[in-house]
């Protein structure tokens, strides 16, 4: 009788420590990424687009994260903060926001757009959601005056939201006609490859911070 209680103690010891990594095991953070055709994957293949992408390039990095396209073409930054309720469902952990290249190239004064993406950050930061943003940098064709005022938006909002920033969402892509469509603006399927190359340090250090875990 003694014997066959030690068996059984044992069987369940054992299928105790076999479940229990399992269930240590943290959960895929639900991300959305915030954005605009650059992100939407205009011109491509859904499996091209850029959360796709990255989606991809982190699940090879053994990272699990649940990735919601949230980009729409041809919206301003005000139409992401108009959007931004059913946009970024409950449960949301993070945010990747890339919006304000089409208030640059309609020439949106920067105040308009800083106040936009301020408010998204100031929401999002009350519901608990780590935010990354992406910066923009402004067509050189509206002046010197408004550049400056555009391009500063990104790194002061990221200091006074204490965000992380990635400077420049289309670093090393941009004006590169090999890495563009034809319109010359939205990358190409190589090009979000470069653009998913360059982010995923950022990236992947982004998510390590909010899932404890190392990057």
């Amino acid at each position: 009788m003694q014997m066959l209680v030690l068996a059984v103690f044992l069987i369940a010891a054992g299928t105790a420590f076999a479940q229990t990594p399992a269930s240590n095991m943290a959960k895929p953070i639900k991300m959305v990424v915030l954005g605009d055709s650059l992100s939407a994957g205009l011109g491509l293949p859904a499996q091209s687009a850029f959360p796709e992408r990255l989606q991809k390039a982190l699940k090879a990095k053994g990272i699990e994260v649940d990735m919601i396209n949230a980009g729409v073409s041809g919206d301003t930054s005000s139409g992401g903060r108009d959007r931004l309720d059913w946009s970024v469902p409950e449960g949301t952990d993070a945010v990747i926001l890339e919006l304000g290249a089409n208030d640059a190239l309609r020439g949106i004064d920067p105040a308009v757009t800083r106040a936009a993406l301020s408010d998204i950050l100031t929401r999002l930061k009350a519901r608990k959601i780590k935010v990354l943003l992406c910066g923009m940098v402004a067509p050189p064709n509206y002046g010197s005056d408004y550049s400056a005022r555009f391009n500063a938006i990104y790194p002061d909002l990221a200091k006074s939201f204490a965000v992380t920033l990635y400077p420049f969402f289309l670093d090393g892509v941009a004006a590169n006609p090999k890495l563009n469509q034809a319109d010359g603006m939205h990358p190409t399927a190589d090009g979000v490859d470069v653009v998913v190359q360059n982010i995923l340090p950022t990236v992947q250090a982004f998510v390590g911070a909010i899932s404890g875990q190392p990057s």
